[in-house]
């Protein structure tokens, strides 16, 4: 949840991310920021080739000086108020529906 407030400061943060996901080896598909309903709610999307490449991410971003200052600005800034991750699987490439068998 972000705070409604500081939807600008969290932008900043999002923008950040985007980057150093995609440096560290992701691929950051976007933050989703609050327009209509609820306005506490923002949503990012990013994937890693592996389960095995996003834990390498978590334990480099650790020591990565450019994470730590994205962390210290939503930390200084207040914008966000918690975290909470779920785990999905992308289906990222169409087919037609008669390469699908359809």
């Amino acid at each position: 949840m972000i705070d409604p407030a500081k939807v600008d400061a969290f932008e900043v943060y999002g923008r950040a991310w985007i980057h150093l996901v995609n440096r560290m080896g992701g691929t950051h598909h976007g933050y989703f920021l609050p327009s209509e309903g609820a306005n506490n709610k923002a949503w990012a999307m990013f994937s890693f080739p592996s389960l095995a490449a996003y834990e390498d991410y978590r334990h480099a971003m650790v020591a990565d000086a450019d994470c730590q200052k994205a962390y210290k600005h939503a930390q200084d800034s207040g914008c966000i108020l918690s975290f909470d991750r779920t785990f999905m699987r992308p289906v990222l490439d169409g087919a037609s529906p008669e390469d699908l068998g359809l």
